[in-house]
């Protein structure tokens, strides 16, 4: 009988891995199974020998993600300037885990880190030309914005409740009358485009580097066809100066797209410093200068095309 993890997580183990791989993939069950240094929150990733890792979502709201990566990932890498995750297998729920899993090839690489990078201006312009090359790639039956998103590249009104609740909370913490006027200006501003693929955690940490340089992109689990404007967000996360205008010249997009790229980035720096009463002071101060230079990159722009 299949049952959930007990916490979503505490149940996904190198020896739950092992009985996986033993009973769908012999071939490889003599290969050593490790933790990834660095593991994200939907999945766990695990090693698998020196060339393969394993990934397993660690919710049913993260399982749709398995298929929808293995069938088109592969139709998009060919059209990609950079490497994406290699599919090499997709594994079934079993060993009393109840999801979809896969296997995937080893991406060389470090997460992507100011301190890594050579020249930020010139990785800014390696990220603005992987978004245009998949914005490029053909969305015919692409997989349309929606829940398996968790509707990025939908219209950012849907937590348009969400916000305005933060809003709330962090009266004193931010400017929230500059903050309002960001998010309003993102729910006038919708998009009329035709649909497109778009990451939908388009941030350093899916972002790999090696000798200061973009060498691939990873974890789609969100991405779909739709609105772009998600995409954008990264501009205030990571640049600043000349390298967040080299990369806001380099993407292009219209004064609509970018106030919603704003609306994005907003909503989840709020949504961070209301849900996370446990980040570390550094982290925190971190989010507020991004709300700050997202409220004075509105007072710069607005919404002009």
């Amino acid at each position: 009988m299949v049952t959930t993890p007990p916490d979503g997580r505490a149940g996904i183990d190198a020896a739950l891995v092992r009985r996986l791989i033993t009973g769908q993939f012999p071939q490889w069950r003599g290969l050593p199974i490790t933790p990834v240094d660095v593991d994200g929150w939907d999945n766990r990733t695990f090693r698998l020998g020196d060339h393969m890792t394993v990934r397993l979502p660690t919710a049913a709201g993260y399982a749709p993600a398995v298929a929808k990566e293995n069938t088109w990932l592969p139709r998009l890498a060919p059209s990609l300037p950079v490497a994406v995750p290699p599919i090499l297998a997709l594994g079934a729920p079993g060993e009393e885990y109840p999801f979809p899993w896969s296997v995937r090839g080893w991406l060389t690489g470090e997460r992507a880190d100011r301190g890594q990078i050579d020249d930020l201006s010139q990785f800014a312009l390696s990220l603005a030309g992987f978004l245009r090359a998949l914005q490029r790639c053909d969305a015919t039956d692409g997989p349309l914005a929606g829940e398996h998103s968790w509707f990025r590249g939908a219209s950012p009104a849907h937590y348009d409740a969400e916000t305005r609740r933060c809003l709330a909370a962090l009266q004193g913490r931010v400017d929230t009358r500059r903050a309002a006027a960001v998010w309003d200006a993102a729910l006038a501003a919708p998009w009329r485009g035709n649909p497109v693929w778009f990451h939908g955690d388009f941030a350093a940490g899916n972002l790999l580097v090696a000798d200061g340089g973009l060498t691939a992109v990873i974890d789609f689990g969100t991405s779909g066809v739709g609105d772009p404007a998600c995409d954008l967000a990264i501009t205030w996360g990571m640049f600043s100066g000349e390298s967040r205008e080299a990369f806001r010249h380099a993407v292009g997009q219209d004064g609509a797209t970018w106030a919603r790229a704003r609306g994005w980035a907003l909503w989840k720096a709020l949504l961070t410093l209301t849900e996370r009463s446990d980040t570390p002071p550094e982290q925190s101060a971190v989010t507020q200068r991004i709300i700050e230079d997202i409220l004075a990159d509105h007072d710069r722009f607005g919404c002009r095309p």
